[in-house]
């Protein structure tokens, strides 16, 4: 049975007569890539404050590690480590100097530490180097080694490839899946950027005006947003007899009389078409089915002046 790092019933934060989050229920299960998907203004990072205990609920329940008193939630928070607002680096001090001492602050006696920190993010190498003078994506990396510092069970990350280049975000999407596939880290990440977050998450959870709107299993999400060939044929059965014989193909389906729906082929869809017209089967229309992050996630809210 999964055990649930995160599980929150209800939980909400107001302020005045707005909630940023309105009685959301989330549960986070222990080695799950947990993507939170919603717009700006959605109520991502105010959830992920209440998480990681930057602020406090109006109303509603939290549980972190099986804990739900304050005095637990803050203990099992040491088991914590998160990216949500820019860490308050020193900007004259080096990457290694600026680590020591939040270790010193943080209590952790590993020295260690700091040098496999810095080693796992590739930033061993900046000597002297100040913080100041580092690039984004620099700084980036120096925010995910201090978060992971304690070797935390749960990372909490909030928008944190906002800003970096192509590199660089695939950079950070290796240094994720290599925490959880080789530490079991358990993540819990929110981000804007739908095309990268897909590479990733193993669940999802989609939230507008500051509700829960759909959990979903990375593979359920696969499923429902499936992308397929839909071709208009004179003979779909003939069609299918081709794809079986010179293709060795049976993922498809004869929609009707006169559309087949193929699995695969995406990028060559001309190959088939070809078959097809050589052996007297007329093609009049090729399309492509199936959504991507960002098109089910519009959808889902009602449309792209919702999302």
């Amino acid at each position: 049975m999964a055990e649930a790092i995160i599980k929150t019933k209800t939980i909400t934060k107001q302020y005045g007569n707005f909630a940023a989050v309105d009685r959301m229920d989330i549960e986070v299960n222990r080695g799950e890539i947990y993507g939170l998907v919603g717009k700006n203004g959605a109520g991502k990072t105010t959830l992920l404050k209440m998480i990681s205990g930057l602020t406090v609920p109006t109303s509603g329940e939290l549980q972190l590690f099986s804990q739900e008193s304050q005095s637990e939630l803050d203990r099992v928070r040491s088991h914590t480590g998160s990216i949500i607002e820019t860490p308050g680096f020193f900007p004259y001090l080096s990457a290694g100097k600026n680590l020591e001492y939040y270790r010193i602050q943080r209590g952790i006696t590993n020295k260690d530490c700091v040098k496999e920190s810095l080693q796992f993010v590739g930033l061993s190498d900046t000597g002297k180097k100040r913080f100041k003078n580092f690039s984004l994506g620099m700084k980036q990396r120096l925010g995910l080694a201090l978060a992971i510092m304690g070797d935390p069970e749960l990372l909490i990350l909030d928008e944190p490839i906002n800003g970096l280049d192509p590199m660089g975000m695939a950079e950070f999407r290796e240094m994720i899946l290599k925490l959880n596939h080789e530490r079991n880290t358990t993540v819990l990440i929110s981000s804007h950027i739908l095309g990268e977050l897909s590479q990733i998450a193993t669940t999802y959870g989609f939230i507008n005006n500051g509700r829960m709107v759909e959990h979903i299993s990375a593979k359920m999400l696969e499923e429902k947003c499936k992308r397929s060939l839909i071709i208009k044929v004179s003979d779909p059965n003939k069609a299918a007899d081709i794809l079986k014989n010179e293709f060795s193909c049976n993922n498809f389906h004869i929609l009707n009389a006169n559309e087949i729906q193929i699995e695969g082929f995406l990028d060559t869809p001309e190959i088939l078409v070809q078959a097809f017209i050589k052996n007297n089967v007329m093609v009049s229309n090729v399309n492509q089915s199936g959504l991507n992050l960002e098109e089910y996630f519009i959808e889902l809210v009602g449309g792209i002046h919702n999302a």
